[in-house]
């Protein structure tokens, strides 16, 4: 009986780059290039999915590497894209998530629309802006919004419980 090395146990180094069972995320960069360049729709998927997940991740800073030394058409192109519009989605639910933030803010604070801006220093309309998801607050005003909404809760809550 003659034993030898399984010639299937362990891929060629080019065929483990993108072909890799490992979560994308955790590829070298040289696996993604490996995979854009030869790689197939299903690898492709695999790294739009990463994209989507985390925009701003280390797939997505790999793939922003190895598209700076690329030509823009083929895949190239519509990774370039995903890139764009996955970033643009997740700004959108962002700015959507802090502009709930600031109706939660300003209706447990009690005040009307036109009271709270004024008392944060921002006129009605930038408040509006910031309601509708057009525009997030600055960090700042967000402290200023909370802390302006703990000081009438409060008060709201004394009031209802009789204290002074």
């Amino acid at each position: 009986m003659t034993v030898a090395a399984d010639r299937d146990a362990i891929p060629a180094p080019a065929a483990r780059s993108f072909a890799d069972s490992r979560p994308v995320e955790f590829w070298p960069t040289a696996s993604i290039r490996s995979a854009l360049e030869n790689g197939d729709i299903t690898v492709w998927q695999r790294i739009v999915v990463a994209i989507k997940r985390d925009p701003y991740g280390r797939t997505a800073r790999q793939v922003e590497e190895v598209l700076e030394h690329s030509q823009p058409y083929g895949i190239s192109k519509a990774l370039s894209e995903v890139l764009v519009r996955a970033r643009s989605h997740l700004e959108a639910n962002e700015r959507a998530e802090a502009a709930r933030h600031v109706r939660l803010l300003l209706d447990r604070s009690g005040l009307a629309e036109q009271e709270f801006a004024s008392r944060i220093g921002v006129g009605q309309a930038d408040l509006s802006t910031y309601l509708d998801g057009t525009v997030s607050p600055p960090a700042s005003l967000m402290i200023r919004m909370r802390r302006l909404s703990d000081r009438f809760a409060k008060m709201r809550a004394q009031r209802a419980s009789g204290g002074a």
